[in-house]
């Protein structure tokens, strides 16, 4: 049997990068599978790749949404070339499968490996897929999704979920008191939350008896959220600012509620952890990707939506979040149907498709 060879292109986002790595760790336990990403200069893979400890192979591509007409006339220009650059690699690699996962360097691979008939397969993580799966869904092999609502846009589609941590689907529920909120902006914070949580902490306080809140600001704005929050006046021992939060699994665990940003690997993990969540999307998201995210979570009944401007009015924002909590009931019955939403094998399913594709028949023990 030869060796399963998977060129793994795209990135950009860890939402992009990071569900493709854990699927390529996948690969080489279950299939031994040899992997090469294709990314860019401008992406998180240039650092995530490396450092867990596979190969990295640079195309230059630009971005084609929410850019200016130049930006965008200069990456059109300049596409030609990417798919050059990709079918050089390809050539070089001799993968047995492409597998696209968004962002710049995804598209140019996912056509380059179209027209040298290399079965190729992409993910996609978002409830409205991004501009490189659209322009190729329909004409790759197989696709990958988390949201059933994207399955229009693919063919050969399967509903996997997006690769989450295990730690995530073991937690188990907090205590009933005192509750705790997290408010999650990614992992760059969102300075939005920044600025409105501190005006209404105190009150929020007052009307949730016990209440304690972490708030993850981001690394540019932890001074300034927790100076902030110094001056609103609220007990400062209910409150607490962190620039970054690590282990993610027992952040989750301690909180009643999340408050977060509707991005794609946020949503999968509030999904697996059994969390309701009161979610704002980043209106200036690609694709309004983060809108169709946090609507299917909605539909789904795991999580309440505001939209950025309504924040503008923050007693808007206390009085959803002293709402659910004050009704502990209907935390509960969100958490329930946002595990609905979960899949716990996305990892495995995303790498026994590969696989097939690649005409690997079995795994290799």
């Amino acid at each position: 049997m030869s060796q399963l060879r998977v060129l793994i292109a795209g990135g950009g986002t860890g939402g992009h990068i990071i569900p493709a790595l854990a699927v390529a760790r996948e690969l080489v336990d279950r299939y031994q599978a040899e992997i090469l990403f294709v990314g860019t200069a401008r992406g998180m893979e240039i650092r995530l790749v490396p450092d867990a400890g596979f190969r990295l192979r640079l195309i230059n591509v630009g971005p084609l949404n929410n850019v200016s007409l130049a930006t965008r006339i200069h990456t059109l220009w300049q596409l030609p070339k990417s798919i050059g650059e990709c079918k050089r690699l390809i050539r070089e690699f001799q993968p047995s499968v492409v597998f696209g996962v968004g962002g710049y360097a995804s598209g140019p691979a996912a056509q380059a490996a179209i027209r040298m008939k290399i079965p190729t397969m992409v993910f996609e993580p978002n409830a409205m897929p991004g501009l490189a799966n659209r322009l190729v869904g329909k004409r790759v092999q197989a696709a990958a999704v988390n949201f059933p609502q994207a399955a229009e846009w693919f063919q050969n589609v399967e509903v996997t979920g997006i690769p989450v941590r295990p730690e995530f689907f073991a937690l188990q529920p907090p205590p009933p008191a005192p509750q705790h909120l997290l408010i999650f902006g990614g992992s760059q914070g969102a300075r939005l939350f920044n600025e409105t949580l501190p005006k209404i902490v105190p009150a929020l306080l007052d009307a949730v008896p016990g209440l304690t809140i972490l708030h993850q600001s981001g690394v540019r704005h932890g001074a300034v959220t927790e100076a902030a929050y110094q001056a609103s006046g609220a007990d400062p021992a209910r409150w607490a600012v962190r620039p970054f939060l690590d282990d993610m699994p027992s952040r989750f665990a301690a909180a009643h509620l999340v408050m977060a940003r509707s991005g794609a690997s946020t949503v999968a993990e509030l999904a697996a952890a059994c969390k309701p969540a009161l979610l704002v999307p980043f209106a200036a998201a690609a694709d309004e990707h983060q809108q169709r995210n946090a609507e299917a979570m909605v539909q789904a009944g795991a999580a309440l939506m505001l939209q950025e401007q309504e924040l503008d009015a923050p007693e808007s924002l206390l009085e959803k979040i002293v709402g659910l909590l004050q009704s502990p009931e209907r935390l509960a019955a969100m958490g329930q149907a946002a595990r609905t939403q979960a899949h716990p094998a996305a990892a495995e399913r995303i790498a026994a498709r590969l696989a097939s594709l690649g005409n690997v028949a079995h795994a290799i023990q």
